[in-house]
């Protein structure tokens, strides 16, 4: 197995490179093209801004690469929100896979949500032998609304999308590689879906 995971400006590349090895998971972390493209799974993470990520990925032409794709893709937080069409943090378009925008948490509770909290209404393999209503990490203050391509829901003073999905693009919004035992069980079955490239 061949997993790469994009090298960009995203701040949490180095917990998902320790979340792998903690699963014996073999990786590449990688900004080269043919690379990612032979990769049979892709990990997408991030932590950051929206514009700014969005920015360095079209000036290295990853954006390209990213939406060539034929195999699993997983983004993670930022890395999930950038899989949609626009992100109200710095009025950015993003990579357009899945039709979905990312909205900003209104003010009248704390923001960013930062800590534990459940998922619910799990409907994908990726999400095999997970209980509804286990707890895992975020940090984060923007979210997708609820839409056709969610395949999991958090409620977080509204109900919004924890996980989204399209063909092979998958996004979480929380931190699997910071979510314990859950977390982990998520990554192994993203790992476990054959590539269809």
């Amino acid at each position: 197995m061949k997993t790469v995971i994009i090298q960009y400006n995203a701040g949490n590349i180095t917990s998902v490179r320790f979340a792998l090895e903690r699963l014996g998971v073999s990786y590449i972390l990688s900004d080269d093209p043919d690379t990612i493209r032979q990769a049979e799974h892709v990990i997408f993470p991030g932590v950051g801004e929206a514009s700014s990520a969005m920015q360095y990925l079209k000036d290295r032409n990853l954006d390209k690469v990213i939406c060539s794709l034929k195999q699993p893709v997983l983004g993670i937080c930022l890395g999930m929100q950038l899989l949609c069409n626009y992100s109200e943090e710095g009025n950015t378009q993003c990579l357009g896979l899945i039709p979905a925008d990312v909205k900003k948490f209104n003010h009248s509770f704390k923001v960013p949500q930062i800590g534990w909290n459940t998922i619910d209404n799990l409907n994908d393999p990726i999400f095999n032998t997970i209980p509804e209503h286990s707890f895992v990490y975020y940090v984060h203050g923007y979210f997708v609304p609820l839409n056709n391509y969610t395949i999991a829901k958090t409620t977080y003073g509204l109900d919004y999308s924890a996980a989204i999905r399209k063909d092979n693009f998958w996004g979480v919004q929380f931190h699997p590689e910071k979510s314990a035992h859950i977390g982990d069980q998520i990554l192994k079955n993203f790992l476990s879906i054959e590539s269809w490239k």
